[in-house]
């Protein structure tokens, strides 16, 4: 598997154990994710340290609020040179619109790239409808962002409705035979990637793992 598909979420809360899990796996992975734990914790230094390790930052904080108020948002994390982050495309049309805006403007403003703008369609500790999930992800094209988050059971039906130049990535990856946790809708790396999905993000079975090198070895 092409290390460049991998996103993995570094569900911790200190830089410490962040720093501890980009030692061990930034030689494997390119993309690192960085939620709501990790960044209302330690704030900025946590992107800054997956940045000096020369590496992506996913941020996934989900915004969800007035259009204003997300592009202003967008204006942030456009700032902070992040690859790739995510609304709620359940925000609608209007919000996904204003945060490329936020995102275009701060981007050109800045001299950089503008980061991938992700709709999050429905979580994956959610059951949910494949109607429901293909109409978020229609708005979210609509709206032209440049994906959707989706679970791998959604990503064959995204893929053939919506085109190859839409981005997929997919949650609630485990290796074949774990347990599920809190997650309602999953996928081994090899099916999400055969559903469509650009790009899977893989947490807890590798971070918290006794050897986490070793076991996202054995998911590739």
């Amino acid at each position: 598997m092409d290390k460049d598909k991998i996103i993995i979420a570094l569900d911790v809360n200190t830089i410490k154990e962040e720093q501890r899990l980009l030692d061990i796996l930034s030689p494997h992975v390119n993309i690192f994710k960085i939620g709501m734990e990790l960044f209302y914790s330690c704030g900025a230094k946590a992107v800054e340290l997956v940045k000096k390790y020369d590496r992506e930052v996913f941020l996934d904080l989900k915004f969800h609020d007035i259009p204003n108020t997300v592009k202003n948002a967008s204006k942030a994390a456009a700032k902070l040179g992040v690859f790739m982050f995510n609304v709620h495309a359940s925000g609608g049309s209007d919000m996904m619109k204003a945060a490329l805006e936020g995102a275009e403007e701060e981007s050109e403003k800045m001299g950089i790239g503008k980061p991938k703008i992700l709709g999050v369609t429905v979580l994956t500790s959610i059951e949910s409808s494949q109607d429901q999930v293909l109409n978020l992800a229609r708005s979210a094209k609509e709206s032209g962002i440049d994906g959707v988050v989706a679970s791998a059971q959604e990503a064959k039906a995204i893929r053939k409705k919506l085109g190859e130049d839409f981005l997929i990535v997919t949650p609630g990856i485990r290796p074949k035979d774990t347990e599920k946790q809190d997650q309602k809708r999953t996928a081994t790396p090899q099916e999400a990637l055969q559903a469509g999905a650009d790009y899977i993000i893989i947490g807890r079975p590798v971070t918290k793992a006794k050897d986490p090198k070793k076991v996202l070895e054995a998911m590739k």
